[in-house]
């Protein structure tokens, strides 16, 4: 098995904590990867996420956060050895406010099944995966039983089980935030 990493990170997970624990600072996303990895040969930096919600036809505000979205997602393509996986948002109505109830689909699966069909070719020996939900359990038990080393990064409040799954873990903390700032 060749000594290469393989960095999964879940967008939404990483926006929350950047938003709840560092009060959303701007960061540089080929930084991270490379903070992530540690210096071990990277295969590639896969990052998962939703297009923001359009209604039919758009307000302007939710064109400008598509748009937004649409130039973000293109920047993160141009880092070198990184890939954007976009998954969908399903309408589930509205709320007692009349906002729309949004649920963001496909997103976890994309990243259980990459982990999965990459531990099983053998073209990764370790894998960091930035989330702190606990359904990437099942696919975390595969990987490790591919010989996959598992190394979670994570927030300050990440799901118990998922601290137990893994190998090793890495807190995403103040004096990396500082590191990777843009």
């Amino acid at each position: 098995m060749p000594e290469r990493l393989g960095i999964f990170i879940d967008g939404g997970y990483l926006d929350a904590i950047l938003r709840d624990e560092f009060n959303l600072p701007r960061i540089d996303y080929k930084k991270l990867a490379t903070e992530l990895a540690a210096a071990e040969p990277l295969l590639r930096t896969y990052y998962y996420t939703c297009e923001p919600w359009q209604s039919n036809p758009p307000t302007p505000d939710e064109s400008k956060r598509f748009s937004s979205a649409q130039k973000f997602h293109n920047y993160l393509r141009r880092i070198p050895n990184f890939e954007v996986r976009l998954g969908r948002l399903a309408y589930r109505g509205k709320d007692s406010n009349g906002r729309p109830i949004l649920e963001q689909k496909q997103v976890d699966i994309l990243l259980a099944v990459e982990l999965i069909r990459l531990s099983y070719r053998s073209a990764i020996s370790k894998a960091v995966i930035l989330t702190g939900d606990s359904d990437f359990i099942p696919a975390i038990s595969i990987a490790k039983d591919e010989g996959v080393q598992v190394i979670l990064a994570h927030g300050a409040s990440p799901h118990l089980k998922l601290l137990d799954a893994v190998d090793q873990t890495m807190l995403i903390d103040t004096n990396l935030i500082a590191r990777i700032k843009s």
